[in-house]
């Protein structure tokens, strides 16, 4: 059998029918709930957004926010925006997205929350600073980090003390850091991609490229809240640190530029990277991401030159067969979703219309997946296995279903949900 010939609407009700129902709290693993990546977080904002758009039910809604907050709620230090407090904030500040006051106590009791934990950690950054000390990825990420609470708050608050503390953060952390007489940029970890320590290949740490753990997540967040009126001391010379950096690794190929995925010590001392062409075009690490943040940097700090070598770079990539062949999931981090979603933000930002046009080929391979996957999960074959993360936003079916979204409607999602990716 072979999936039928779904619209972009009708898949994505299809995957959203299939998370309607929320599962039984998990007793081995009570903090699922509150992850945004992979828990009940995230599957809340695909009913929130449809139910925005009169597509789903608030009632659907509100069951998903309610199994959400089943085992209370964490604003430990290790909480982020894909976890606690910042994720379950980021949720409830959705589903007002509209003007209507929706779970305001709620949500006011966990500003008061998140605001404790970004100066908590703010002051804990800056101390590893003052000692001279590498960063890891869970200080300043998006996915774990003051980048993703950043985002949040932006969302939440633009203009308020606890973003400005953030920005001035990642502009100390734009400025070089000496380690063993080793001038090394601020964000350079100690650890591996994998955040484990004692990589052989990986020894001295490295500096990641890439939007979900790198430094273009931080880049993004100062261009955002820049172009957004929101300003701190030495603000645009962070921008210009960070976008000279990734200048420097920029490789100029036959198919337009790309970037590495990361520079070990060994990357440093030579000036050549390892990785000898682009990999698969994403969201995470791909030539997408990294220019939707070289895009609005260069929109927030009006580099003309900027914004078309980025645009080039994401037009171009996508017109690559090659490199397009590469993806093989349906994914927000590293998938069709992740890609359309991204494409279609730095195409309403365009000064041209190359990347817009790339986007109807593009939503055609995000359905050709998604039609299956809907399929599939509909129980007429297989049982919906084909994500990695089967319910998850990232790397699962709700990402899926709220690109396929945009997709349908052409049109800015309605609770701004891909804020947490920082491409808008």
């Amino acid at each position: 059998m072979t999936a039928p010939n779904l619209s972009a609407a009708t898949a994505a009700e299809v995957l959203a029918g299939h998370l309607a129902t929320p599962p039984t709290p998990s007793a081995d693993r009570p903090w699922l709930a509150q992850s945004l990546h992979q828990g009940a977080a995230g599957m809340a904002l695909v009913h929130i957004e449809r139910a925005h758009h009169g597509s789903g039910s608030w009632q659907t809604a509100h069951a998903w926010v309610t199994a959400t907050t089943h085992d209370g709620v964490s604003a430990a230090d290790d909480t982020g925006l894909h976890f606690g407090a910042p994720a379950v904030a980021y949720v409830l500040q959705a589903a007002q997205a509209d003007g209507t006051a929706r779970y305001g106590s709620a949500l006011a009791a966990l500003d008061r929350h998140v605001s404790a934990l970004v100066h908590r950690r703010v002051d804990a950054a800056f101390a590893r600073i003052d000692r001279g000390e590498l960063p890891d990825f869970a200080e300043y990420d998006l996915l774990h980090g003051l980048t993703g609470i950043g985002a949040h708050l932006l969302q939440r608050e633009a203009g308020g003390e606890g973003l400005g503390r953030v920005l001035r953060y990642l502009v100390t952390l734009a400025r070089p850091l000496r380690v063993d007489g080793t001038a090394l940029p601020g964000w350079w970890v100690g650890h591996d991609p994998q955040r484990r320590d004692g990589s052989p290949e990986f020894a001295g740490g490295h500096a990641n490229l890439g939007i979900a753990h790198g430094v273009t997540g931080p880049l993004a967040l100062l261009a955002q809240a820049l172009r957004r009126g929101m300003e701190v001391d030495g603000h645009r010379e962070a921008i210009e640190t960070i976008c000279a950096w990734l200048d420097a690794w920029r490789q100029d190929a036959d198919t337009g530029p790309w970037w590495p995925q990361w520079i070990t010590r060994d990357e440093l001392h030579t000036g050549r990277p390892r990785q000898r062409g682009p990999l698969r075009p994403s969201w995470c690490y791909g030539t997408p991401g990294i220019a939707r943040a070289h895009q609005l940097a260069a929109i927030a700090t009006h580099d003309v030159a900027r914004q078309e070598m980025a645009e080039s770079a994401v037009a171009r990539c996508l017109s690559d067969p090659a490199q397009l062949d590469r993806i093989t999931d349906g994914g927000l981090c590293h998938g069709w979703a992740g890609v359309h979603q991204t494409a279609w933000r730095a195409a309403q930002d365009a000064r041209t219309p190359e990347i817009r046009g790339c986007l109807p080929r593009l939503a055609d391979h995000l359905l050709s997946y998604a039609q299956t996957e809907a399929y599939e999960r509909a129980g007429h074959v297989g049982r919906g296995t084909r994500t990695a993360d089967p319910r998850g936003l990232l790397e699962g079916a709700v990402g899926l279903a709220l690109a396929l979204q945009t997709a349908a409607h052409d049109a800015s999602p309605i609770t701004s949900w891909d804020a947490c990716l920082l491409i808008n």
